[in-house]
């Protein structure tokens, strides 16, 4: 009866019915928002799912002013509308430990779901009312931010998500005594066929670097003991995988960097030179395809600017790189937010787009 339930509502959404929003701890009072389920299910409409029928794109993005994630679309890739007027969707009062989410990452996976990890932490913390002390624990010995935990959701509509607060260091103790784990992102391995999360550890307030694992079907935790990925000495990775070889950029020294490897989770020789055109610390490289192209963007968070924003490159062979500015300051544009931190871009196809901007009323040039 249950996933019967949860199968209706889904379908509901989908023929474009309104739900009221909810978080874990209850119904809020927006007319329309997400909603945290304990389980999704595919709806008859994506049980086709095909890559071929990709036409859109979505933005996860955060903001420090608010420690929470929000969501724009693209009909063309270049122009993206926020969904919520700049106002968040995913409150991260709601979701995270500290009560902040960070560094949202978006990808689909082959069964067409959403898959939305996050970092667990909020920065502001005791100015908010959240704790007593700056961080959880001392800075002293464990740094900045000093955060373990890990938010994990997945949908298949971008409405309905489940919900998992992860602790890393709680559930792998062989790991040792972690300052931090932040900045998960998620890529489908094609040779174990499973979703894998990847993200940056931190040891003794200084070892910073990548590990993987592996996570269950329902995207609610890791399963596999992270290992790490390579000695790069570098956080923020995102993988892009093109023919038979994977493309890292990564973070070092407040810089993009960029690594290749033949295999998704090791064995990386990384570049020397730095990727993005900036001269101010850049952190937060993601990585998207221009649709019906071989052109790559390389979207990264000029987080040293003042005022900050996200910065843009285009590439077809990820050896030379075309600078082509920064939000509203060149050919990509934004609607309705600004100053976004730490984003991440995926597909949708023409019907999820037509469904997400009617139940959230914004008008999209679809073209």
């Amino acid at each position: 009866m249950k996933k019967l339930i949860t199968s209706l509502l889904l379908l509901a959404f989908i023929a474009g019915a309104a739900v009221q929003a909810q978080t874990p701890d209850g119904p809020t009072n927006k007319a329309k928002g997400i909603k945290i389920v304990d389980e999704v299910q595919k709806p008859v409409s994506a049980q086709n799912f095909n890559t071929k029928d990709l036409a859109a794109y979505l933005l996860v993005y955060f903001k420090d002013q608010t420690q929470s994630a929000y969501m724009a679309v693209s009909s063309d890739g270049y122009t993206f509308t926020d969904l919520n007027n700049g106002e968040p969707i995913f409150d991260g009062t709601k979701l995270a430990e500290q009560k902040g989410v960070r560094d949202p990452h978006i990808t689909r996976g082959p069964d067409g779901a959403f898959y939305l990890a996050m970092t667990d932490l909020h920065i502001f913390g005791q100015r908010a009312g959240h704790r007593d002390t700056q961080w959880q624990r001392p800075e002293e010995k464990y740094g900045w931010g000093n955060n373990r935990a890990i938010v994990l959701m997945k949908s298949y509509d971008l409405i309905h998500w489940t919900h998992s607060d992860f602790r890393v260091d709680k559930a792998f103790p062989e790991l040792g005594d972690i300052d931090c784990s932040w900045a998960p992102q998620t890529i489908y391995d094609t040779k174990e066929n499973k979703m894998m999360v990847y993200f940056t550890i931190r040891y003794n307030n200084a070892n910073a670097n990548m590990y993987y694992s592996y996570t269950n079907e329902e995207f609610t935790r890791l399963e596999t003991t992270p290992k790490m990925i390579t000695e790069l000495g570098g956080i923020d990775g995102d993988i892009t995988k093109l023919g038979d070889t994977y493309h890292m950029h990564y973070v070092s020294g407040a810089k993009i960097l960029h690594a290749v490897s033949d295999k998704i989770n090791k064995d990386y020789v990384t570049e020397t030179r730095r990727i993005d055109p900036e001269s101010k610390p850049t952190e937060a490289p993601n990585v998207f395809r221009r649709l019906g192209t071989d052109t790559y963007v390389l979207m990264y968070d000029v987080y040293g600017g003042r005022p900050n924003n996200m910065g843009f490159s285009e590439t077809s062979d990820f050896i030379s790189y075309k600078n082509i500015g920064h939000f509203n300051e060149g050919e990509m544009k934004t609607i309705g937010f600004e100053r976004p931190k730490h984003g991440a871009v995926t597909y949708l196809t023409g019907d999820e787009l037509k469904a997400i901007t009617e139940y959230w009323g914004v008008d999209v040039n679809t073209k």
